[in-house]
């Protein structure tokens, strides 16, 4: 099994449940495929270590994280940096944090529409989604 999600992550779908457990097993996941944390049992999830790998290697695994670690804000940033859209699974307040609504517009200006309402109207990160797009 461990060859198998070392030539490609989402073989982690494939593993008996006890191996969806195993940390080693599951960080070699998804560091080849971040959306492989989907398949990783829920204590993984809430890793912190083993999702900062998982957004770095493909931001929407955000999605799949546990609720606490979507209000990791160092977390969320190393997930839109790597995709904007998703700011999307971040955690509410996050939403309203200017400078990362920013940094996730700037690496997808369509991130802007999951930001808080009143960051829509701000000018700069309107010209910046603009300017992705």
């Amino acid at each position: 099994v461990l060859a198998a999600v070392r030539q490609d992550g989402e073989a982690l779908c494939f593993a008996a449940e006890p191996l969806k457990a195993d940390r080693e097993l599951v960080l070699d996941a998804v560091r080849q495929s971040g959306v492989a944390l989907q398949r990783a049992a829920e204590p993984l999830q809430a890793d912190r270590e083993l999702v900062l790998d998982a957004v770095r290697q493909n931001g929407a695994a955000l999605r799949f994280a546990a609720e606490p670690v979507k209000s990791d804000r160092e977390l969320v940033l190393e997930a839109v940096r790597q995709n904007g859209n998703a700011l999307h699974f971040a955690a509410e307040p996050l939403k309203a944090d200017r400078e990362l609504v920013l940094e996730a517009v700037r690496q997808n200006g369509n991130a802007l529409r999951f930001a808080a309402e009143p960051l829509k109207a701000d000018r700069e990160l309107v010209l910046e989604a603009v300017r992705q797009n």
